[in-house]
């Protein structure tokens, strides 16, 4: 029923053990404070009696002058001791059957005269042994129901954790449904939460991958039947020298075409690897001055405008720091590639709620707002381009936890604005450097 690393059976064990010992400690401290409380009472009323005997000295000369005789349930007499004994003294004896309760009260201390009061308590120990085999019962009977209430209790508890089991264990990546979080317990709820944004992860995943695998087999058959047709062209008839270095050039950049394509697939075997990297302390801000000062000079030579605005002073974050520069990277390589000449590209970034929002902003022809440019292999605009940047950026964003989008320019420039929205969940800012 239980495995040896069995939560649910560790919780009983645990359950049954504190249970059983609160149960036992708990009646043992009843009993004996049951036995306590009714033989001071019994000690407390022989107190009493000789305290009345030894004020009345008529009833005491009576009890010197007669026997011992019991006076309801107790005998009185009067002892000598050798030495003076002023303490008063209780002690129990047992005879044959019946369990004597005895004190020994000073009376007169000049002839070491003493009173001693003996009453039967046999019915009363009787008593307490009924009481103590009823506890008993009670303890027995209350271990059982911590038993049952800690089996059913473990039940409830697991309960949620077999359902989300079961639907993940029958889940594949073509019947991959997200989990209902209302139907969960409210502290399953960021566990539900969690599980949600994986398969939503895993959907984007395998759709994404889907969509490289038909995408590179259609960007490669392309050129491959390009490079065909152009060899049996060019055997139909014998041609010169010069035709046939043509034809090989021609066939020579169909096949460079094609390196871009398999390097830019190479990249998304390198970025798999990446993800797996440990993440390390950051400061986002100094990678994104170090990727603007590396683009400032290309910006210069294609004459285009690069500003950097670059808000707070620092940005302290665990990540991959490889992952963050691909994007940053594929943003300005696009935001150069679309914006004519004398047009302005703008790195900037600045924190808000979430934690640190970076955007590079453009002035190129903008996009189709319709159409998913992270899926593979989409393009837009007039430029070359093999269509695999965004979504590697897709991915790298996905690894890191942040947010990635692009829209259009809405201030009334055309253009987009690239963003990355990082969480500062694992985050925090640095102060500000004195001038």
């Amino acid at each position: 029923m239980f495995s040896k690393r069995s939560i649910r059976r560790d919780f009983l064990v645990q359950l049954i053990f504190a249970s059983s010992s609160l149960i036992i400690i708990f009646s043992s401290f009843l009993y004996l404070y049951i036995e306590n409380s009714v033989f001071e009472e019994k000690r407390q009323e022989l107190l009493q009696y000789a305290k009345n005997i030894a004020s009345n000295r008529s009833i005491a000369a009576n009890i010197e002058a007669t026997t011992s005789e019991p006076f309801i349930n107790i005998s009185v007499e009067i002892i000598s001791l050798k030495k003076p004994y002023t303490d008063v003294d209780t002690y129990e004896t047992t005879q044959g059957n019946n369990i004597f309760l005895t004190l020994v009260y000073p009376y007169n201390l000049q002839d070491l005269s003493y009173i001693k009061i003996t009453k039967d308590v046999t019915a009363t120990k009787k008593l307490l042994e009924k009481i103590l085999h009823y506890i008993f019962i009670i303890n027995v009977a209350g271990f059982i129901l911590v038993i049952v209430y800690a089996i059913a209790l473990s039940k409830m508890l697991v309960s949620p954790v077999r359902t989300l089991s079961s639907r993940l264990s029958n889940m594949n990546e073509h019947l991959i449904r997200p989990i209902v979080v209302k139907e969960l317990p409210e502290e399953f709820e960021p566990l539900g939460l969690t599980l949600n944004h994986l398969i939503a992860r895993i959907q984007n995943f395998v759709k994404y991958q889907k969509e490289l695998f038909i995408g590179t087999a259609h960007e490669l058959k392309t050129p491959l039947a390009v490079i065909k047709l152009k060899n049996q062209v060019t055997l139909i008839k014998k041609r010169t020298p010069e035709e046939y270095i043509e034809a090989l050039k021609i066939t020579n950049k169909t096949i460079d075409e094609m390196n871009v394509i398999v390097s830019n697939i190479l990249n998304i075997g390198r970025q798999e690897g990446a993800l797996l990297d440990k993440p390390v302390e950051v400061d986002v801000i100094a990678v994104l001055r170090e990727k603007a000062n590396d683009f400032l000079l290309l910006a210069e030579n294609e004459g285009k405008n690069l500003h950097i605005h670059l808000e707070p002073n620092g940005f302290m974050a665990m990540l991959q720091a490889g992952l963050l520069k691909q994007i940053i990277q594929n943003f300005l390589q696009n935001a150069l590639k679309f914006t004519p000449k004398e047009k302005n590209v703008i790195l900037r970034s600045s924190q808000d709620d979430v934690g640190l929002l970076i955007e590079v902003i453009d002035e190129g022809c903008g996009i189709d707002e319709s159409v998913d440019l992270f899926a593979p292999f989409k393009r837009q605009g007039n430029k070359s381009g093999v269509g695999l940047g965004l979504f590697l950026a897709k991915s790298a964003a996905d690894a890191l936890g942040a947010h990635i989008s692009i829209k259009n320019r809405t201030d009334g420039i055309d253009g987009t604005v690239a963003s990355l929205q990082l969480n500062s969940q694992l985050s925090c800012i640095l102060p500000k450097y004195k001038k």
